[in-house]
């Protein structure tokens, strides 16, 4: 009998060959029912595979992220199978994985797809699935291998093969008529994916390579049951509606250039919502204990070797010459920050010392990779670098993240964090690294803070907490970091004097509350869908006079507003009211204030708020007031 052990830490017995799915069966038929696939030792494997000695054995639904691989990668051999199906055999196969959220394939054949044909192959999948096909897998030399795909007439699948080392045993998957070259894992059958939507065809080079032909990449997603499929989907579309590319177009906020691609511009509008993200941490990080520090863009390549940067980092650089010197513009803002701290002696009653810097950093991102505000290829990072002994990290860290809960409940956000922990071939003492990794674990157990642990995911000079956030819509975004590093004041030779009168090695620490100044303002206009809190709206109040005769009562309103500092505007155009109501809604403009006879005579203001088809008439001071009020409190709604 073998022994399993179980996620748990339990240990069940059971008799050797005995298929993981067979085995799940005797833990729980429940359980049986959801499991996709398994983890035998740390791999993903089919259920299918038998267990042949005593390991560990963590099931998986699709609830887990290992599991939804698997099932979508059915999902794309299902596809596969449609498309031969239905346009026989001149169809060539490259490759089909899983990816975030869905799968594709790339297919290489003379019939350009259309929308109506993934109609058409939707349908074919959906006869497939009923079929329950089961997923069978087989192992082959690789000479069978070529020949099978050689005699089918697959050349992608024989490339593929020849690069596998002779002795190699190819893995293969048959379901029904159709067989694949494939490592796995999949789920049982074909009737486990009920529920799939193809969702668009793009070109893409074979292998990422330009010099090699396009293809066609059909993408799906799949689910386990027909209301999240329905509810995604729901949520595509209402992310398509706030692309922040569509938005930050339409209410001037910024633009791209072909003259600079990831070089983002921005306009008056988009200024006015970027300086408040910025004045906004200059008081929260005010308040924290931090000084605000600037460094140079460009610095010498001296700098950048001793960072390590010059050496892993360069295909991401930008350089130039100076004086015949090299230097170069810099990707992150950490060694200019350790040059400060450099610059005089440091004393243990110095510590925790934190510095901000609102760095404008140059990254060079491939033309193909760039998107919006969300990658570019130069950004503002709002870094700090913190230095500190070993025994204030958890203090610092508690600290940190009292910072991050302030600032992302101000936009109405919510986050859930993740602990990487130390990776292999790191640098420093496992002493360092205990103690760090259990400053950071400590840290979030004693907030209560829900988190996942990625073992061996930190980076090779320390371990980080990383922070999700979610928008509105439910989406998550990697934005708040809290890096350790225990690299860089090794590097510059930072020390400072303890009580005991001897030189000591600071323990340093990276953090980012937005990440990229530009990334967070995409990441809020998606989630604000462009109707931005009435603080941060680059126009607050619109006032809307009746007629001509209203515009003098309309100006005195807009001076009294524009003297509290309100960003008011008056629509002074010849048009009727519907249409200047209208297109304030259109603009997202937090408030309208009608004003006509009624209001001139009563010192009053109409007010239409966005989103709301009710209008309320109160005093015009009593408006103002309101106003001042929300703005003060930043509050995250109208």
């Amino acid at each position: 009998m073998l022994k399993i052990t179980m996620k748990d830490g339990s240990v069940r017995e059971v008799a050797e060959g005995t298929s993981v799915q067979d085995f799940v069966k005797t833990v729980s038929n429940s359980l049986a029912k959801k499991v996709l696939a398994a983890k035998l030792d740390g791999k993903t494997v089919d259920l299918t595979t038998p267990l042949t000695k005593d390991g560990a054995v963590e099931f998986l639904t699709f609830e887990d992220a290992d599991g939804r691989w698997a099932f979508r990668h059915t999902a794309s051999h299902i596809m596969a199978q449609a498309i031969q199906h239905l346009y026989g055999d001149k169809v060539q196969f490259a490759i089909g994985p899983a990816i975030e959220n869905g799968f594709y394939y790339d297919v290489d054949m003379e019939k350009r797809l259309t929308d109506e044909d993934l109609r058409d192959i939707e349908k074919e999948m959906e006869r497939i699935v009923k079929q329950n096909l089961p997923m069978v897998r087989k192992e082959i030399s690789r000479a069978d291998a070529l020949k099978l795909f050689e005699e089918k007439g697959q050349s992608y699948k024989v490339e593929l093969i020849n690069d596998l080392p002779e002795d190699a045993l190819i893995s293969l998957y048959e379901q029904g008529d159709f067989v694949d070259l494939c490592a796995g894992p999949h789920v049982v059958s074909t009737g486990k994916v009920r529920a799939v939507k193809l969702q668009s065809v793009a070109g893409a080079y074979w292998r990422g390579d330009e010099h090699n032909k396009m293809l066609q990449r059909v993408y799906g997603t799949a689910f386990e049951k027909k209301e999240d499929l329905t509810a995604y989907l729901t949520m595509l579309e209402e992310a398509a509606k706030r692309d922040h590319r569509k938005l930050g177009k339409e209410l001037d906020l910024f633009s791209l250039h072909e003259e600079g691609p990831g070089f983002p511009f921005f306009h008056p509008n988009g200024m006015v919502i970027r300086n408040e993200l910025i004045n906004y941490w200059r008081e929260v990080h005010r308040r924290y204990g931090y000084q605000e520090i600037k460094t140079p863009m460009i610095l010498n390549r001296k700098l950048w070797e001793t960072s390590g940067h010059w050496d892993h980092y360069k295909e991401n650089m930008y350089f130039t010459q100076i004086d015949e010197l090299d230097y170069a513009i810099k990707p992150m803002n950490c060694p200019g920050g350790m040059l400060v701290y450099a610059t005089q002696p440091r004393s243990y009653r110095d510590l925790p010392l934190r510095l901000g810097e609102l760095g404008l950093v140059h990254r060079h991102e491939l033309s193909g990779a760039l998107h919006g505000l969300f990658r570019v290829r130069n950004f503002t990072q709002d870094d700090a670098h913190l230095f500190m002994t070993l025994d204030q990290v958890e203090g610092e860290i508690q600290t940190t993240i009292d910072l991050f809960d302030e600032v992302y409940s101000t936009f109405g956000l919510t986050y859930t964090a993740e602990l990487s922990t130390r990776p292999e071939n790191s640098m420093g003492s496992d002493e360092v690294w205990e103690k760090a990794t259990a400053a950071l674990q400590n840290a979030l157990e004693h907030r209560g803070l829900k988190y996942i642990i990625n073992e061996g995911d930190g980076a090779f000079y320390g371990p980080k907490i990383d922070f999700h956030i979610k928008d509105s819509i439910g989406r998550t975004w990697q934005c708040g970091t809290i890096q350790l590093d225990m690299m860089l004041p090794e590097k510059f030779d930072l020390t400072y004097v303890g009580e005991d009168g001897q030189k000591h090695r600071p323990i340093m620490l990276h953090r980012v509350v937005y990440g990229s100044i530009e990334r967070f303002i995409g990441i809020l206009i998606e989630n604000y869908a462009g109707a931005f809190p009435v603080w941060l709206a680059p126009v607050q109040v619109k006032i809307l006079p009746i007629t001509d005769k209203h515009h003098d009562y309309a100006y005195e309103l807009k001076k009294k507003l524009f003297d509290a500092g309100i960003r008011v505007e008056v629509d002074a155009r010849n048009e009727k009211m519907g249409y200047k109501i209208r297109e304030a809604q259109v603009k997202k403009i937090p408030y309208a204030l009608v004003v006509g006879d009624q209001e001139v005579a009563d010192g009053t203001v109409n007010v239409r708020k966005y989103g709301e088809k009710d209008s309320a008439t109160m005093k015009a001071d009593e408006f103002l007031a309101m106003i001042e009020e929300k703005i003060a409190a930043r509050d995250a709604k109208y």
